[in-house]
């Protein structure tokens, strides 16, 4: 394996900035984790949500937030595009020598209604990138995509153009000898805009009952940290062409909505699959076991292009898919996973248990 490599010093571009993910990375990032950026930049089509990062991030006043209430003022900037448009994409990756690239559209039911809305962003989106860097010959460093767990085997629309992205960034290696592209693969984010949890939170706070797709629908559970430890784990480590996965737990919905649930006992309503859904989710699938290896908390696979692969014998360690329908954890220790994250959720079921 390469070398550790650390942020310190770099020049970071987060598109998409303003997500879940986004902006739980950049707090990392100016918390000095994996080394010190020399600036952060945030890009992201929304003027409102920027806003609000802005004022959360630079007004931190807290002891606690010292670093980061620092670092923001110094080293924290934001900028206004769209990963659609390349000439703004051009203008925000001069002077930048890693970019995480996290803009996408992710909800599954709107990219089934609008799918070529999904095309423009998360396919197009990422070509722009790619041809961004390649066509201006800008010196960026390393590239990594954040993808998703429905990327894998995809039956929908998320998850198809999501799948694509991924062989985009990982074959832009070919064309591309000084630039690192990578991909970061992961489930279900707990807590994160739009996820099945703060459902849940907003269901139980107004006595309503709690909504369940299927009795034997299972997701893949982690928390906003352990996504971007992923994430971090790959620019440190990872070297051109991989995908990184998270080794993480899963659970069965239900048990998710009685861990939420605590004491009380609430009605649960089955209301079917929604467009586009799957019952269990796969982060490694068959196909891609064999060119699987294991790197500490993460799994890695190669690329499936086998001139971006390593010429040695590699030693598979997956000898079957890697799905949410396996292992699935208990009431208590989905629990005890939930209570391992901060913020509102965590409070929340501390308090109901």
């Amino acid at each position: 394996m390469e070398k550790l490599r650390t942020l310190e010093g770099k020049r970071v571009l987060v598109t998409g900035g303003t997500g879940s993910l986004g902006q739980t990375l950049v707090k990392r990032l100016l918390g000095g984790t994996g080394g010190l950026p020399e600036r952060v930049t945030v890009f992201s089509r929304d003027e409102a949500k920027q806003h609000y990062m802005r004022l959360e991030f630079l007004h931190q006043n807290a002891a606690t937030d010292d670093i980061i209430y620092t670092n923001s003022q110094d080293r924290l900037s934001f900028q206004i595009g769209d990963v659609r448009d390349r000439s703004t994409l051009v203008s925000a990756l001069k002077d930048i020598d890693v970019v995480f690239h996290a803009a996408a559209l992710k909800q599954v039911p709107s990219c089934e209604y609008f799918p070529f809305e999904a095309v423009k962003t998360n396919i197009l989106g990422a070509q722009n990138l790619v041809s961004a860097i390649c066509e201006s010959d800008l010196p960026i460093e390393t590239v990594i995509g954040i993808s998703t767990d429905k990327a894998c085997k995809p039956i929908n629309v998320m998850g198809m153009t999501k799948a694509l992205q991924e062989r985009i960034l990982i074959e832009a290696n070919r064309e591309r000898a000084n630039t690192r592209f990578l991909c970061v693969r992961y489930g279900n984010v707990i807590a994160s805009r739009g996820s099945i949890i703060p459902l849940f939170v907003e269901q139980l706070r107004q006595g309503r009952p709690l909504t369940v797709t299927l009795p034997e629908m299972t997701r893949f559970l982690l928390s906003l940290e352990r996504a971007v430890d992923t994430v971090i784990a790959a620019y440190a480590e990872g070297i051109r062409g991989e995908t990184y996965v998270p080794k993480v737990k899963a659970a069965r919905i239900e048990d998710v909505a009685r861990a939420l649930a605590g004491d009380d006992d609430p009605p649960i309503e089955y209301s079917g699959i929604r467009p586009g859904e799957k019952i269990h989710e796969i982060m490694v699938s068959e196909e891609e076991c064999f060119r699987t290896i294991e790197r500490g908390d993460h799994y890695v696979i190669l690329p499936v292009l086998p001139e971006l692969r390593p010429s040695d014998p590699i030693e598979p360690v997956l000898s079957s898919e890697y799905s949410s329908k396996d292992n699935n954890i208990s009431v208590g220790e989905i629990k005890e996973l939930i209570k391992e994250g901060s913020g509102e959720i965590a409070n929340f079921i501390a308090a109901k248990n």
